[in-house]
């Protein structure tokens, strides 16, 4: 199916089920206030799907059941899988229909059904705690109607008509919605498929020559992967490549109920539900000693690590064995904490993309942790290129944020260099906001980002009245030493006090310059310091290497200010058109004032 039909496929399906779904909420009204639906509406959803999933092998489930039942539990979970076709099952006699067939014993029957769901699935249903809300949903004639509204034909949530894509989206507008209600940060669970698009092409673009032939085998790994809509993304991109292609995922997350979509979405996708995992990335970090071939995340930003404090400093503390052994970001801002453990997740030949705001370009002054974190990067020659986004992107915020692309292994042509791209301007606007998300990167726009991307040229590209333009660097071009200028104390007759020979520095005087590591920085202080301050010198005990990375700065394009003329002439156009609305109003003619 072409990229075109399939997004109107998923547009159809996505606003459809949706709709459907959340007409759910008409039953709760009352029952629960409008931020706790999803108590409800997010494990239902998630169960009609593995009904309609399982529901084509589901005579041959039950038969296996049988003929199976005296058999070692290992052995007899192998046959029924077999029989499901999935990695999970359902051995109760009940579905939705024939629950609904019994009022009178719904909620015993309703939990009969959910006893029947594998161990595996047991994990998923436990974590978003629905137990409870069964109950209250039964004591409150509202669990027969629930049931009843997802069991319509509408509503139907079986793979063969609801792709795991369109089902990435549905989730993406639950979950959106529910957010909203409660004012909490969307963000914290999805982004966008256009953003998602866009990382995974920038991720395989460089790599098209390994993802062809037979027996092609990738891992990809989400370190915080809401309900990861990332990896399936991996997977759709992967197979466009190659459709032969075996693709693994494994992703960790945070929140209870994101995982265990997550992990029902991986188990109807056919994937390994025990490679996701449950918990803190930073301080339980559950794939240690795994590496990937690929690394895609958009972990939260300004968000503190003070839950993680304890576990992130002894991993500190070990140097290079560790994950942040490099340096610790401020406490308020861990981002650049899921950088480095992404990096320590990535093959020899492993790609990372992961999304970043602005202040991990720049925060932290040199010799501190984010610096700290930007040189080792960069003097790795991990760094291969920056995309800056455009601003309203984003479902939860409007802020500037930027797509880092890292391998360990780059091209020839790449190496010793970082490619800057702005982006922000490549955009399409959208017809209708959601929440803060006000434009899209189109089909369009991104293939021009990923054609500048790949061209790796210092070039502009145009597309109508948008544009990117790609520029490329040394690395050596982020990196400065920031030096520490002294200048003497003198006496009350301006004299300069020495000590043993020395001239004593006066403190109140004291400044710092930052100089580029491209230049020699005894010339520079010749040239830029001593014109001004014959007396001064510098203190080079106090030397600090720092990294950072002006992209604001390094596109911009100065613009002429107006000309006075044009200025006067345009105000006095102004003034004549208020006039003239005036008069027009009041039918009294004003005099014109020179």
């Amino acid at each position: 199916m072409s990229e075109l039909n399939r997004n109107q496929q998923t547009t159809i399906n996505v606003q459809k089920q949706a709709n459907l779904i959340w007409n759910v909420a008409d039953i709760l009204r009352g029952l629960y206030k409008p931020h706790e639906y999803g108590k409800v509406i997010l494990p239902m959803t998630v169960i009609k799907r593995l009904h309609d999933t399982l529901m084509p092998t589901r005579d041959m489930v039950l038969q296996a059941a049988e003929q199976y039942k005296d058999m070692n539990e290992t052995m007899r979970n192998r046959m029924l899988e077999k029989a499901a076709g999935y990695a999970f099952y359902n051995t109760s006699l009940y579905t939705f229909d024939t629950l609904l067939a019994d009022p009178n014993n719904i909620e015993t029957n309703f939990r009969t059904y959910l006893n029947g769901f594998s161990d595996n699935m047991q994990d998923i249903l436990a974590n978003f705690k629905f137990d409870i809300e069964i109950t209250n949903l039964a004591e409150n004639d509202a669990l027969y109607y629930i049931i009843q509204e997802f069991n319509k034909k509408e509503s139907y949530l079986g793979p063969d008509k609801v792709t795991s894509t369109d089902m990435g989206y549905i989730f993406e507008e639950l979950v959106r919605k529910f957010s909203e209600s409660y004012n909490e940060e969307a963000g914290a669970h999805f982004t966008s498929r256009d953003i998602i698009y866009l990382m995974t092409d920038l991720l395989l673009v460089e790599d098209k020559d390994t993802l062809v032939g037979q027996d092609v085998v990738k891992t990809v790994y989400d370190q915080t992967m809401g309900t990861s809509q990332m990896l399936s993304a991996m997977i759709e991109r992967i197979h466009d490549f190659n459709s032969s292609a075996e693709v693994r995922t494994f992703g960790q997350e945070l929140n209870p109920e994101t995982y265990a979509i997550a992990k029902a979405d991986t188990m109807i996708r056919g994937g390994n539900p025990d490679n996701m995992a449950l918990g803190s990335t930073l301080s339980n970090d559950q794939f240690e000693g795994y590496t990937f071939d690929y690394c895609i995340s958009n972990p939260p930003f300004g968000i503190d690590w003070k839950k993680d404090k304890s576990k992130v400093e002894e991993e500190h503390r070990k140097g290079e064995s560790g994950r942040f052994g490099v340096g610790l970001p401020k406490i308020s801002d861990g981002q650049l904490l899921f950088q480095l453990n992404g990096l320590s997740k990535l093959k020899k030949t492993g790609r990372m993309a992961i999304v970043h705001n602005g202040s991990a370009l720049f925060s932290g002054n040199a010799g501190g942790g984010e610096s700290a974190i930007r040189q080792y990067v960069i003097e790795n020659d991990w760094l291969e290129a920056i995309v800056q986004l455009p601003t309203d992107l984003f479902y939860n915020t409007g802020i500037s944020t930027y797509i880092w692309v890292l391998t360990k292994n780059k091209s020839a042509q790449r190496q010793g260099k970082v490619q800057l791209i702005d982006a922000s301007k490549m955009f399409e606007k959208r017809r209708k906001n959601i929440g803060n998300k006000r434009v899209d990167i189109d089909e369009q726009c991104r293939n021009m980002i990923v054609q500048a991307y790949g061209e790796f040229d210092n070039k502009e590209y145009t597309l109508d009245d948008k544009v990117v333009e790609s520029k490329v660097f040394d690395n050596e071009d982020f990196g400065f030493t920031k030096v520490t200028i002294e200048s003497p104390q003198r006496n009350e007759q301006g004299e300069i006090i020495m000590k043993k020979g020395k001239p004593i520095a006066d403190t109140n005087l004291r400044d710092t310059e930052d100089i580029p590591l491209k230049e020699d920085i005894q010339t520079y202080f010749e040239r830029e310091v001593l014109p001004f301050n014959p007396d001064a010198w510098i203190d080079r005990s106090k030397d600090k290497i720092g990294y950072e990375i002006p992209v604001t700065r390094l596109f911009y394009k100065y613009t002429a200010p107006e000309p006075s003329e044009a200025i006067i002439e345009r105000i006095k156009k102004l003034e004549e058109s208020i006039v003239a609305n005036f008069e027009a109003l009041s039918g009294k003619e004003v005099s014109s004032v020179d």
